[in-house]
């Protein structure tokens, strides 16, 4: 993901991000974020709803929800995380079944790729190199 995409939604939710400057060997996501900039409504989507989840009031305490790696794999979103509780789980769910319906590059309506590198594209991406925006 583009370094201005990733910067608004560290900035935007740094609770969630907190772990982007901590080292290799305490997390993954000092790599950052490792998908192609279409996915970006998609995790400012699913980092929104975790966040407004998680400042509701409520009788049993639960952890903040800290993303440990945001990358592609096999065509489709990988959100690890820790914190959270089963509602943050289907969010979770639900956001990485959405990315293999949502084209990597542009954000448009995709499908994953059946031959080669599995990858989610639209018609106009579907030969686009990955991390570059064609």
């Amino acid at each position: 993901m583009k370094q201005e995409l990733q910067d608004k939604l560290f900035e935007k939710y740094p609770k969630i991000f907190r772990q982007k400057n901590l080292t290799p060997n305490e997390t993954l996501m000092c790599f950052g974020i490792e998908t192609g900039d279409g996915w970006f409504s998609l995790l400012d989507c699913l980092c929104q709803s975790i966040q407004l989840d998680l400042d509701q009031p409520r009788s049993e305490e639960t952890r903040q929800v800290e993303a440990v790696q945001v990358k592609e794999k096999f065509g489709g979103l990988r959100f690890y995380y820790t914190g959270g509780h089963d509602r943050i789980r289907g969010m979770v769910d639900l956001a990485e079944s959405l990315s293999y319906k949502i084209c990597d590059v542009c954000g448009g309506p995709g499908e994953t790729s059946q031959t080669g590198w599995a990858r989610t594209r639209c018609s106009d991406h579907q030969g686009a190199m990955a991390g570059i925006n064609a």
